[in-house]
C-alpha cells in the first residue's frame, strides 16, 4: 500500500477534503522531520517515539570485493513503536 491508500482512509475518517488531508499529513511529517534534524525526540502517545541515534564509524566489507572499507559515523532516525501500536499489529 502506498501513501494514496493512507490519504484515502484519512479522508474517509476525518471528513476533510483530500487536499486538506494531504496538507495536514505533510505538515505533521515536516514537523517530525524538523524536530529530528534539530536533535529533538518526538513522542506520539499510543503510537510511538521518533528520535535519532548516533552510530560510530566502523570497518565493514565491500560486498562485491570483500575488501575492508571504512563506514563513516552517522546520525540516523529511529522509531520505537508504542504499546498500543504493538498491540494493534499483534491482533
Amino acid at each position: 500500500r502506498g501513501l494514496g491508500d493512507v490519504y484515502k482512509r484519512q479522508v474517509e475518517r476525518s471528513g476533510l477534503s483530500r487536499k486538506d488531508t494531504e496538507r495536514a499529513l505533510a505538515a505533521a511529517l515536516e514537523s517530525i522531520t524538523s524536530a529530528l534534524a534539530a536533535g529533538d525526540r518526538v513522542q506520539l502517545v499510543g503510537f510511538g517515539t521518533f528520535e535519532t541515534k548516533d552510530r560510530e564509524a566502523r570497518t565493514g566489507r565491500n560486498p562485491s570485493t570483500g575488501e575492508p572499507m571504512e563506514i563513516p559515523a552517522a546520525r540516523l532516525p529511529v522509531f520505537k513503536a508504542g504499546k498500543a501500536l504493538k498491540d494493534m499489529v499483534a491482533r
